[in-house]
């Protein structure tokens, strides 16, 4: 009964951890040099086609480097969605990287 229990337990306590890995909305990571600044790279123009938003660039991490993603136009997934923007917020002695999403 006690191995039993114990097996039950560990497979909660697990099951717990993941829930927090949900959320749908890609990765998170965290890194202490701080990104650089977003680069100004100038105006998006005009929509290339009806419905399209335009989605600003951001700083990536890549092998360690940073490399910056350029802007994009994209098409909602649905009417009235809005486009949440990439961002790194300064945590404890590091940053945490949070990626772009529609809402």
């Amino acid at each position: 009964m006690d191995l039993k229990n114990a097996i039950l337990s560990g497979a909660l306590l697990a099951s717990c951890g993941l829930v927090g890995c949900g959320g749908g909305y890609g990765a998170a990571y965290y890194t202490t040099p701080a990104p650089p600044p977003p680069q100004v790279v100038g105006a998006a123009g005009y929509a290339p086609g009806p419905g399209l938003v335009w989605i600003d660039g951001f700083w990536d991490l890549h092998g360690g480097r940073w490399a910056w993603a350029n802007g994009r136009w994209a098409r909602p997934p649905r009417a009235g969605a809005v486009w949440v923007a990439d961002r790194w917020e300064r945590r404890g002695g590091g940053w945490h990287y949070n990626r772009g999403h529609w809402r």
